[in-house]
């Protein structure tokens, strides 16, 4: 017996079409018509788009921020995930100064083995570069952690520019692809000390202490470096037309593969939350922070003209109140960061496939496909086809509805979104072939398994 969803439209990142879809065990088993045996349960998916599973390649569950911990577990985190069509996440586990890589994949082992609703896997960020570390990065590889992330700024975290040179060069030699997260470290440190002293310390000094050209700089410097290292590079969370622009250089060159990730967050909210009444500014409080609505433009640009590759959410999620509130007296001490794994799928249909910015063979590929061809999930991941994992989203177009932190299942008192329309909803979310939501109700069991990824495919020299 298996299960047959019936009459949708099946939408892969480079077709679309009716089929039905049939369900044994796990995997996708065939698509096609009339796959309908004795005993099989059959979905009626007559007008709703089948899509692969969605995969967020940037969450930041129970992490622990000195001052804090994030509001969303793996537990909540997931759930919320599996309510927005998000099947799989890859979370960044993060080597303590002084630590091993070791020990930072053994504690998000502790927090997320048997507490996931969606499959996992985790990217490994490094802060504390040396020949130890060198060596347990290819242990990490052959534990199927194939990606790798390293900070240029925030002062606990940030490495100098021949720890990403060595780091790249190591991750060329073991088949493994690092990420960065790109702002100019020392430049923004200044900036904070300077304004802090001078008495501007509400929220809207986050984002003018943190300007475009720190991050352009910072963008331009890494793909530098990737290339005098050649190797290929993942810039995390772009966000600005200056960064961007240094990626499409480096594209158009050819040489090293640069890939890049951006998000809601950046394509929908712009600088002008910065100016809210009181506080409320510290909700959108995350770095980089949110930009001018020229770089809104161009990174929807960038997006349709397929210099992306991934949406992410850099989910991070902190209470307004209690959370947020610890630097309702200095800027800086408010913990960066915001929600938005539950809705990013419903906000790229609404936002991009219907104003025609994206087609929805895009939108597959930027919340599903790509990342499971870079993080080495393809095609057991993010696609629709025989022998891939059932992973499928039943996506009923016509469904609208608001949305409110009231109405959310993150574990979060606020959203960056309230109030904002949104059409679509996945009416069915399966896992494995397992049906894990239905109507919005999720299936209260941790079925996620953990992810244990393929070494990064690097281009080598004749």
């Amino acid at each position: 017996m298996g299960i047959v969803l019936r009459g949708g439209t099946v939408i892969t990142a480079d077709s679309e079409y009716l089929a039905d879809v049939r369900i044994e065990g796990s995997t996708v088993s065939t698509v096609g018509q009339g796959l309908v045996r004795s005993g099989d349960t059959v979905i009626d998916a007559a007008g709703c788009y089948l899509l692969p599973g969605g995969i967020d390649p940037h969450t930041h569950f129970d992490l622990d921020v000195g001052s804090t911990r994030t509001a969303d577990d793996f537990a909540s985190g997931t759930q919320a995930a599996i309510a927005g069509g998000t099947t799989t996440i890859i979370d960044y586990a993060a080597q303590a100064r002084g630590g091993t890589l070791h020990a930072a994949l053994a504690e998000w082992h502790a927090k997320a083995d048997g507490n996931c609703y969606a499959d996992y896997g985790f990217h490994m960020g490094i802060t504390d570069y040396n020949p130890a570390v060198a060596d347990e990065m290819s242990q990490m590889v052959a534990a199927g952690v194939t990606s790798f992330k390293m900070y240029l700024a925030y002062k606990s975290l940030k490495v100098d520019d021949k720890t990403v040179f060595q780091a790249l060069r190591r991750s060329r030699e073991i088949g493994a692809l690092v990420g960065f997260h790109c702002e100019n470290g020392d430049a923004i440190d200044m900036l904070v000390q300077e304004a802090i002293e001078a008495g501007n310390t509400s929220p809207r000094y986050h984002a003018l202490t943190r300007p475009a050209i720190a991050e352009a700089e910072a963008t331009n410097r890494v793909i530098a470096l990737a290339e005098m290292a050649g190797a290929p590079v993942f810039i995390v969370h772009l966000t600005c037309k200056g960064a961007l622009e240094a990626v499409i250089r480096a594209k158009s060159r050819g040489g090293i593969a640069v890939y890049t990730e951006t998000c809601p967050q950046y394509l929908l909210l712009d600088e002008s939350c910065y100016a809210a009444d009181g506080f409320e500014a510290a909700k959108y409080v995350m770095s980089p922070p949110l930009r001018t609505l020229t770089d809104q433009a161009a990174l929807w640009n960038g997006l349709s003209a397929g210099f992306f590759d991934c949406l992410a959410t850099d989910h991070c999620s902190f209470n307004y109140q209690g959370q947020k509130e610890l630097g309702r007296q200095d800027f800086s001490k408010i913990p960066n960061g915001g929600p938005g794994v539950e809705h990013r799928l419903a906000l790229i249909y609404t936002y991009g496939v219907l104003t025609g910015k994206i087609t929805l063979q895009q939108m597959v590929a930027l919340t599903s496909t790509n990342a499971a061809k870079l993080f080495g999930l393809f095609p057991r991941k993010g696609t629709i086809a025989p022998g891939s994992d059932a992973d499928i989203v039943v996506w009923n177009p016509d469904a609208s509805s608001v949305i409110t932190a009231a109405a959310q299942t993150q574990r979060v008192d606020y959203t960056p979104y309230e109030g904002w329309r949104q059409r679509g909803r996945a009416e069915y979310v399966f896992l494995r072939g397992r049906e894990v939501a239905k109507g919005g109700t999720i299936r209260q069991e941790a079925l996620g398994e953990y992810l244990s990824r393929k070494p990064f495919p690097i281009r080598r020299e004749d």
